[in-house]
């Protein structure tokens, strides 16, 4: 077994013992996660990989030359932790090239942290620069010895992740580099190219994710007691879950869990509106983990009344119109297709269906942050179709896609199952990461 393999099974290894799913039926049974499990980290391992087998690819993609990032302390580029610089302290120049002889990474590191830095072993050279001696004087020396033909930087007004070059860096490193600052361009596509694809190791991880914010929704709905218990208590008893499995929150913690039973609010906030009888509940909830990769998944209720031992039929309907389309959007997925069809194969289901219109996209990249890099999954809908749907999926990308159904409210307002599940594309289409919410969830069923 080589050394990648090795890390992979004990990585696997580690998963099975910290993140069997939870015995619903019986919570006696249940094992309490310690966080500790949590502190072998495998980032360390999957970066140096990505930066070595998917960055060459991504620049090449992108027809790049050189990568340029500037990292720092207090205000750190936002790419800096998967390029190894999130720990430094003054102005580190972190350079990925292609030349002659291949693909290199060049750092040149104030003299304090540059050993620490060269003893991770993520880059080929670290430069020491000494005391008083500016990286950027040293970076830009050596990259007009190698008259490369671009030199991307962290500008862009689109992908946030790809635009961490604040303005005095951008003017100090034009003046540094002189006439080659004629030569920069924008780091957008190499960064699409390199992080909107994900490892087998990273989807495995991934899967993981998506698993605990499954199971963890299964038992909050089990804690519902119809007329007493609130949405922001259900948001509570899931905030607990994640404390007693140490785990983090996939986006912003105020709206992480949004738990819904009223009618629909977007992306939102819990609030403390009593759940009752007829209610359908969305819950929206997402989980980190190792501090790197998220989930984001929703499971639905129906909450029956009194007499009831199942949904009503329409509501039964409108779920299995919603299951739908969820089919229909993954069996889209395949390499070489567009964004915007994956949202077109369900919404044709939608209109078939007598579904409400949605304004919401059926899907998006999930990965690193809920709303990742990678092509947006809609625009069917809109007149205006967002560049980001007409992008291409690609192998290992991983997404969070709903399966959507709304209906009118006899107040007027509207309700939308949106079941949301993540998946892969593989070279023969996609899969789902975990097993599919098949069944709606019946809240005070004996």
């Amino acid at each position: 077994m080589n050394r990648n393999s090795a890390f992979i099974a004990l990585t696997l290894l580690i998963f099975q013992s910290c993140t069997s799913p939870i015995n619903t039926e019986d919570k006696e049974d249940s094992k309490v996660i310690p966080s500790e499990l949590w502190s072998n980290n495998p980032w360390p391992e999957i970066r140096k990989e990505r930066i070595a087998k998917l960055l060459p690819e991504a620049m090449n993609a992108a027809g790049v030359d050189c990568w340029v990032s500037i990292c720092r302390e207090n205000n750190n580029d936002p790419i800096a932790s998967h390029i190894g610089g999130e720990n430094a302290s003054g102005s580190a120049i972190i350079l990925f090239y292609l030349d002659q002889e291949g693909f290199h990474s060049l750092v040149f590191s104030p003299d304090g942290e540059a050993t620490a830095l060269d003893e991770l072993d993520i880059h080929d050279t670290v430069v020491r620069v000494e005391r008083g001696v500016s990286t950027l004087d040293q970076a830009a020396a050596f990259i007009k010895e190698k008259n490369f033909k671009n030199i991307a930087i962290n500008t862009s007004t689109s992908n946030a992740l790809a635009d961490g070059l604040t303005h005095s860096q951008h003017s100090e490193l034009e003046k540094a580099l002189g006439a080659e600052s004629s030569k920069l361009i924008s780091s957008e596509e190499l960064i699409y190219e390199w992080l909107s694809i994900k490892l087998p190791a990273e989807v495995e991880i991934l899967k993981e994710a998506a698993q605990l914010a499954s199971d963890f929704q299964y038992e909050a709905y089990q804690m519902i007691v119809p007329g007493k218990t609130t949405d922001a208590e259900v948001a509570k008893f899931l905030k607990a879950k994640m404390v007693e499995y140490g785990v983090t929150d996939a986006w912003h913690p105020d709206q992480n869990p949004n738990v819904n039973s009223g009618i629909d609010r977007g992306h939102s906030h819990a609030t403390d509106k009593v759940i009752q009888g007829g209610d359908v509940i969305q819950i929206d909830f997402g989980v980190k983990l190792y501090d790197i990769w998220v989930s984001d998944i929703q499971r639905f209720a129906y909450v029956l009344k009194a007499g009831e031992t199942e949904a009503p039929e329409a509501i039964q309907t409108y779920w299995e119109n919603g299951k739908a389309g969820s089919r229909a959007a993954l069996a889209a997925m395949k390499p070489g297709v567009k964004g915007v069809e994956v949202d077109r194969a369900q919404r044709l289901l939608m209109d078939a269906a007598g579904s409400e219109y949605v304004m919401w996209s059926t899907g998006h990249p999930v990965g690193y942050v809920a709303h990742d890099v990678g092509p947006n999954l809609g625009g069917s809908q809109s007149k205006t179709i967002r560049p980001a749907a007409e992008r291409l999926l690609k192998a290992g990308m991983t997404f969070a896609f709903d399966g959507f159904h709304c209906w009118k409210l006899p107040d007027g307002n509207t309700k939308t199952i949106s079941v949301e599940e993540m998946a892969v594309v593989t070279a023969e289409g996609a899969r789902y990461l975990i097993e599919p919410q098949e069944d709606l969830i019946l809240v005070g069923k004996k």
